[in-house]
């Protein structure tokens, strides 16, 4: 599967164009995506600012050598790409508009890119493009400014997709429409396979905190005029009215000074702050643009959904215990590991503990309960729960409990979900392996210790003797074997084993006058029994 060009082109400067794209860099790149950005911006470069600390390298060199490179005869681009450090998991790449020293100025306004065109320079970046898109799932394309030869490159040649900014007055949004238009006309001239543009319209810098009448009129007005640009990719259900207040970056001056990524400090955003849009932002991109009918109906478990689709998790399981019930739960723990589960045991309770942990740093989570649910477990299943609204996610919740609370003891939020029980009837190895063979969706592995269990019980219950001294022994050996079938069930082979050997100790039949038979429906669950562990053994030895 190849990546996807985004271009983000506003018609007028100051709207925040790079300043969103570079977040959203970041975003994506946390979930999971390998992103390359690209500094298009020539006559104003302003990404490397962005990532500035976070470069591994100073960029030597950019898209204006790609004119050079094309010149020179290569066939593709020369590798300039640098790496950015970012705290979370991630890859991101900046391709900078070049090596920022005094000859950058020059060579910017030496390059003729009608010129460049009609030399066979579109080839040229096609086998470029063919190259981000191989390497990367996302290559996010920062536009200049207006109408202009390089505009017209990086919305009409280049691009799978187009996110055009704009803030509330008439020409950034006239601006904006009209550049879409003109792409669109443009595409249609390319001798390359490209489908009409996907536009998302963003409305930047909206300050809706003081001037709140002002905002809503020029946001009901940016609605009506970008209605065309949702027609071929908004939800018959959604209206553009609604999807653009999702795309809404409101303004926050704490951030309008300097250059600054405010999702790498909002982690978690809420509504008000600025990380909140951005998330939305890269949530739409990184869905492709669909799937805006679970947006309208649920903003976080559409983030949530983008969120996960590429995510890769640290562990398999974060194993949250109540301080008073260590030891259960400590073999519990044990056993998932035995099992080849990645398991880490939470100490949320911690602050430093749970300041320094990664959101989401496990796939599933599992509670353990001893008759409550702890503050900073119910948080922690909370927040768990809030990052896994995604329909059909396969994220996980488990209750295990030791003491099952009260229903009224339970958030609501828990009250639905499925408990396992962790006590003297019920070991942690057979939980344990309950736990694994859901997560993995395969039963879990047989060793040929199984193998020995397994042909052992088929043995000791194929000894058990037609008749017995007293009645009161048919009785005790219908509850063991009943109690085999249960282990056999839950997959419980230690359990199984020891029943084996209570089994065998039953059936030594010792000298006495009476002679009972064996009841009619003990003998058909025993030749039930046999028949199924013999289908055990014959199906885990293929």
């Amino acid at each position: 599967m190849t990546g996807t060009v985004v271009t983000f082109y506003s018609y007028k400067g100051g709207v925040g164009r790079s300043f969103t794209l570079a977040n959203v860099a970041v975003l994506l790149a946390r979930w999971g995506y390998r992103v390359l950005a690209l500094d298009w911006d020539l006559e104003a470069p302003g990404l490397h600012h962005y990532f500035g600390p976070r470069l591994a390298e100073t960029p030597r060199g950019g898209v204006i050598d790609l004119a050079s490179a094309f010149l020179a005869g290569q066939e593709d681009p020369s590798e300039h790409a640098v790496r950015v450090e970012l705290a979370e998991r991630g890859t991101v790449h900046l391709l900078a508009a070049g090596r920022q020293d005094s000859t950058y100025t020059g060579r910017v306004q030496n390059i003729d890119w009608a010129e460049l065109y009609r030399q066979g320079f579109a080839d040229f970046l096609e086998r470029c493009r063919e190259q981000w898109t191989e390497d990367y799932d996302f290559v996010l394309i920062d536009s200049r400014t207006g109408i202009s030869d390089i505009a017209g490159i990086c919305t009409a040649h280049l691009p799978d997709r187009l996110v055009v900014l704009f803030t509330a007055n008439d020409q950034s949004v006239d601006g904006a429409i009209d550049i879409a238009r003109r792409a669109n006309i443009a595409r249609d001239r390319l001798p390359y396979d490209r489908p009409p543009h996907l536009v998302l319209p963003v409305l930047s810098r909206l300050d809706n905190r003081v001037e709140y009448q002002r905002a809503e009129h020029w946001q009901q007005k940016c609605s009506e005029a970008t209605a065309e640009l949702f027609r071929n990719w908004l939800a018959k259900s959604v209206t553009q009215e609604l999807m653009l207040r999702h795309l809404t970056v409101p303004y926050v001056s704490y951030w309008s000074f300097g250059e600054y990524l405010p999702v790498t400090e909002e982690t978690t955003p809420s509504a008000d702050q600025i990380s909140f849009a951005l998330e939305t932002i890269a949530a739409v991109i990184a869905q492709q643009f669909d799937r805006t009918d679970l947006l309208a109906d649920n903003r976080d478990a559409y983030v949530a959904a983008a969120r996960t689709q590429r995510r890769s998790y640290d562990w398999d399981v974060l194993v949250s215990v109540p301080h008073l019930e260590p030891t259960a739960s400590a073999t519990l723990i044990d056993e998932l590991v035995e099992l080849g589960l990645r398991v880490v045991r939470s100490r949320s309770s911690d602050p430093e503990w749970a300041m320094e942990l990664p959101a989401d740093p496990a796939k599933h989570l599992c509670l353990v309960l001893d008759g409550g649910v702890s503050r900073w477990q119910a948080t922690e299943a909370e927040r768990f729960l809030r990052h896994t609204l995604e329909v059909g996610s396969d994220r996980q919740l488990f209750c295990v409990v030791t003491r099952k609370p009260g229903h009224e003891q339970l958030p609501s939020f828990l009250r639905n979900q499925r408990f396992f029980e962790l006590n003297a009837n019920s070991r942690p190895g057979h939980v344990a392996r309950q736990l694994y063979e859901i997560i993995t969706d395969a039963p879990v592995r047989r060793t040929e210790a199984d193998q020995v269990t397994l042909r052992e019980a088929a043995a000791v219950l194929r000894s058990i003797p037609e008749v017995v001294a007293r009645t009161s022994r048919w009785t005790l050996i219908e509850q063991t074997v009943r109690d085999m079938a249960s282990a056999l069930d839950d997959g419980d082979l230690p359990l199984l084993k020891d029943l084996t050997v209570d089994l065998q100790h039953l059936n030594q039949v010792r000298a006495n006058e009476s002679r009972i038979t064996v009841p009619d429906a003990l003998q058909s669950r025993i030749t039930d029994l046999i028949a199924r562990v013999d289908r055990r053994i014959e199906f885990s030895t293929r």
